[in-house]
């Protein structure tokens, strides 16, 4: 159902050259709030600051910041490119979103290196991180299949 498929990609009301040929649902994407991939980052946002308030006072200013920079990127870099006029920018901002999930990650297997978080605690935050990651890799792999289709 191309209109379904639209709606997952979180294509907006107005017809842009590579959405041609899908149709309206009766739930349309209007915002990039309404995308699941923006509202599940905004949820990992939480989950990161809350795994800061555990971390020691001197990583105040130093991992502390790296991990509430790069969750704060990955749904600011969604929602960018989300706005953004051509398809490729929008590729490139979920690029880079997916590149802030990883440094994320990153920071949050350092953290439980460094024994500033339990494994207890470090893991259901990986595990939403996985899970982001999967539907950030859906939404460009759709992306890059409209753009390289010769029909739409």
């Amino acid at each position: 159902m191309p209109g379904v498929r639209c709606q997952v990609l979180g294509v907006r009301d107005r017809a842009w050259p590579w959405t041609q040929g899908f149709k309206k649902t009766t739930m349309s994407i209007k915002s990039y709030r309404d995308l699941q991939v923006w509202q599940k980052a905004m949820d990992l946002v939480v989950e990161s600051y809350k795994v800061v308030n555990l971390l020691p006072k001197n990583e105040v200013y130093s991992l502390a910041t790296q991990i509430q920079r790069a969750a704060v990127s990955i749904p600011a870099n969604i929602a960018e490119g989300h706005g953004r006029e051509h398809l490729g920018d929008y590729l490139h901002h979920l690029s880079c979103a997916n590149g802030s999930l990883m440094e994320l990650e990153t920071h949050f297997l350092i953290a439980r290196r460094l024994s500033y978080i339990t494994e207890t605690q470090r893991q259901p935050v990986l595990d939403n991180a996985a899970e982001l990651g999967r539907m950030l890799a859906g939404l460009i792999n759709k992306l890059k299949a409209r753009r390289e289709s010769p029909d739409t």
